[in-house]
Protein backbone atom coordinates (compact mmCIF):
# COMPACT_ATOMS: atom_id res chain seq x y z
CA UNK A 1 0.00 0.00 0.00
CA UNK A 2 1.41 3.22 -0.92
CA UNK A 3 0.80 6.33 1.25
CA UNK A 4 -1.72 8.88 -0.35
CA UNK A 5 -1.45 12.61 -0.83
CA UNK A 6 -4.62 15.19 1.02
CA UNK A 7 -6.36 15.00 -2.21
CA UNK A 8 -6.12 11.47 -2.95
CA UNK A 9 -8.13 8.47 -1.76
CA UNK A 10 -6.61 4.94 -1.45
CA UNK A 11 -8.96 2.19 -3.55
CA UNK A 12 -10.29 -0.61 -1.44
CA UNK A 13 -7.81 -3.95 -1.48
CA UNK A 14 -8.72 -6.57 -3.78
CA UNK A 15 -10.16 -3.71 -6.47
CA UNK A 16 -8.63 -4.30 -9.82
CA UNK A 17 -8.29 -0.24 -10.33
CA UNK A 18 -5.16 1.07 -8.20
CA UNK A 19 -5.23 4.00 -9.37
CA UNK A 20 -5.89 6.35 -6.90
CA UNK A 21 -8.68 9.45 -7.30
CA UNK A 22 -8.73 13.04 -6.13
CA UNK A 23 -11.34 14.03 -3.80
CA UNK A 24 -12.55 17.34 -2.89
CA UNK A 25 -11.51 19.08 0.46
CA UNK A 26 -15.26 19.96 1.19
CA UNK A 27 -15.88 16.07 0.62
CA UNK A 28 -14.37 15.43 3.89
CA UNK A 29 -15.98 18.58 5.58
CA UNK A 30 -19.64 17.36 4.69
CA UNK A 31 -22.06 16.96 7.55
CA UNK A 32 -23.76 13.72 8.44
CA UNK A 33 -26.96 13.07 6.08
CA UNK A 34 -29.61 14.07 8.71
CA UNK A 35 -28.18 17.61 9.18
CA UNK A 36 -29.15 20.73 6.74
CA UNK A 37 -27.31 23.81 5.58
CA UNK A 38 -28.46 26.88 7.40
CA UNK A 39 -29.61 29.86 5.72
CA UNK A 40 -27.37 32.83 5.05
CA UNK A 41 -27.78 36.09 6.09
CA UNK A 42 -28.88 37.33 2.48
CA UNK A 43 -30.92 34.51 2.45
CA UNK A 44 -32.82 35.44 5.67
CA UNK A 45 -32.72 39.89 4.84
CA UNK A 46 -34.40 38.86 1.49
CA UNK A 47 -36.93 36.86 3.09
CA UNK A 48 -37.86 39.44 5.53
CA UNK A 49 -38.06 42.69 2.94
CA UNK A 50 -40.34 40.60 1.00
CA UNK A 51 -42.57 39.87 4.18
CA UNK A 52 -42.12 43.61 5.10
CA UNK A 53 -42.88 44.46 1.76
CA UNK A 54 -46.53 42.06 1.17
CA UNK A 55 -47.14 43.36 4.76
CA UNK A 56 -46.80 47.21 3.46
CA UNK A 57 -49.64 46.44 0.37
CA UNK A 58 -52.02 43.90 1.74
CA UNK A 59 -51.98 45.29 5.46
CA UNK A 60 -54.02 48.84 4.59
CA UNK A 61 -56.19 47.35 1.96
CA UNK A 62 -57.30 44.67 4.78
CA UNK A 63 -57.74 47.63 7.15
CA UNK A 64 -59.72 49.71 4.38
CA UNK A 65 -61.95 46.68 3.96
CA UNK A 66 -62.46 46.25 7.68
CA UNK A 67 -63.26 49.47 8.41
CA UNK A 68 -66.03 49.48 5.80
CA UNK A 69 -67.51 46.50 6.58
CA UNK A 70 -67.84 47.75 10.37
CA UNK A 71 -69.90 50.86 8.79
CA UNK A 72 -71.44 48.36 6.64
CA UNK A 73 -73.05 46.38 9.56
CA UNK A 74 -73.93 49.51 11.64
CA UNK A 75 -75.87 51.02 8.46
CA UNK A 76 -77.47 47.37 7.80
CA UNK A 77 -78.51 47.20 11.74
CA UNK A 78 -79.99 50.83 12.12
CA UNK A 79 -82.03 50.09 9.02
CA UNK A 80 -83.22 46.60 10.53
CA UNK A 81 -84.14 48.11 13.98
CA UNK A 82 -86.17 51.02 11.66
CA UNK A 83 -88.03 48.31 10.53
CA UNK A 84 -88.82 47.03 13.94
CA UNK A 85 -89.95 50.66 15.87
CA UNK A 86 -92.12 50.80 12.47
CA UNK A 87 -93.73 47.56 13.50
CA UNK A 88 -94.44 48.66 16.98
CA UNK A 89 -95.86 51.89 15.83
CA UNK A 90 -97.93 49.91 13.76
CA UNK A 91 -99.42 47.18 16.12
CA UNK A 92 -98.63 49.10 19.47
CA UNK A 93 -99.18 52.79 19.00
CA UNK A 94 -101.57 53.96 16.61
CA UNK A 95 -99.80 54.91 14.09
CA UNK A 96 -97.04 57.25 16.17
CA UNK A 97 -95.21 57.18 18.85
CA UNK A 98 -94.62 58.55 21.84
CA UNK A 99 -92.23 61.33 22.46
CA UNK A 100 -90.74 59.20 25.61
CA UNK A 101 -90.03 55.98 23.35
CA UNK A 102 -87.18 53.90 24.04
CA UNK A 103 -85.15 51.69 22.20
CA UNK A 104 -85.10 48.93 24.96
CA UNK A 105 -89.30 48.45 24.65
CA UNK A 106 -88.70 46.57 21.56
CA UNK A 107 -87.36 44.07 23.86
CA UNK A 108 -89.56 44.00 26.80
CA UNK A 109 -93.19 42.18 26.83
CA UNK A 110 -94.42 38.69 26.15
CA UNK A 111 -93.91 39.04 22.41
CA UNK A 112 -90.73 41.51 21.91
CA UNK A 113 -89.46 42.77 18.88
CA UNK A 114 -85.98 41.77 19.46
CA UNK A 115 -84.62 38.82 21.54
CA UNK A 116 -81.91 40.50 23.83
CA UNK A 117 -80.68 44.05 24.40
CA UNK A 118 -77.37 43.19 22.83
CA UNK A 119 -79.35 43.88 19.50
CA UNK A 120 -79.21 47.75 20.49
CA UNK A 121 -75.22 47.64 20.58
CA UNK A 122 -73.53 49.47 17.77
CA UNK A 123 -70.38 47.51 16.25
CA UNK A 124 -68.09 49.43 18.36
CA UNK A 125 -70.33 49.24 21.34
CA UNK A 126 -71.98 52.04 21.73
CA UNK A 127 -75.91 51.98 22.32
CA UNK A 128 -78.05 53.08 19.17
CA UNK A 129 -80.07 56.05 19.65
CA UNK A 130 -83.23 57.24 18.67
CA UNK A 131 -84.22 60.97 17.73
CA UNK A 132 -88.28 61.45 18.07
CA UNK A 133 -88.85 63.35 15.51
CA UNK A 134 -86.40 62.34 13.16
CA UNK A 135 -83.83 64.45 11.42
CA UNK A 136 -83.53 62.50 7.94
CA UNK A 137 -87.01 60.32 8.30
CA UNK A 138 -90.03 62.02 9.15
CA UNK A 139 -91.18 60.54 12.09
CA UNK A 140 -87.70 58.96 13.94
CA UNK A 141 -84.34 58.47 13.29
CA UNK A 142 -82.31 55.70 14.40
CA UNK A 143 -78.62 56.30 14.84
CA UNK A 144 -75.18 55.39 15.48
CA UNK A 145 -72.86 57.70 16.32
CA UNK A 146 -69.60 55.93 14.36
CA UNK A 147 -66.54 55.24 15.94
CA UNK A 148 -66.52 57.86 18.82
CA UNK A 149 -69.77 57.64 20.43
CA UNK A 150 -70.66 61.45 19.78
CA UNK A 151 -72.58 63.15 17.13
CA UNK A 152 -70.92 64.62 14.23
CA UNK A 153 -67.42 63.35 13.19
CA UNK A 154 -65.70 62.15 9.82
CA UNK A 155 -64.81 59.55 8.70
CA UNK A 156 -65.09 56.03 10.82
CA UNK A 157 -67.06 58.79 13.56
CA UNK A 158 -69.61 59.99 11.00
CA UNK A 159 -73.21 59.22 12.34
CA UNK A 160 -74.88 56.44 10.85
CA UNK A 161 -78.59 57.06 9.93
CA UNK A 162 -81.70 54.46 9.80
CA UNK A 163 -82.90 55.15 5.83
CA UNK A 164 -80.00 56.65 4.86
CA UNK A 165 -77.09 56.43 1.91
Amino acid sequence: MQACGPLEREAPEGDQNTMRTPTSSTASRRAPRGMRRAFSLIEIIVAVMIVALLAALVVPRFAGLLRSSTRRTAQIEVNSLHRQVDLYMVERSNGSLPDDFMLEQLTEGSDPYLNNRADLTDPWGFPYVILIPGEYNLDFDVVSYGKDGQPGGEDESEDIISNQG
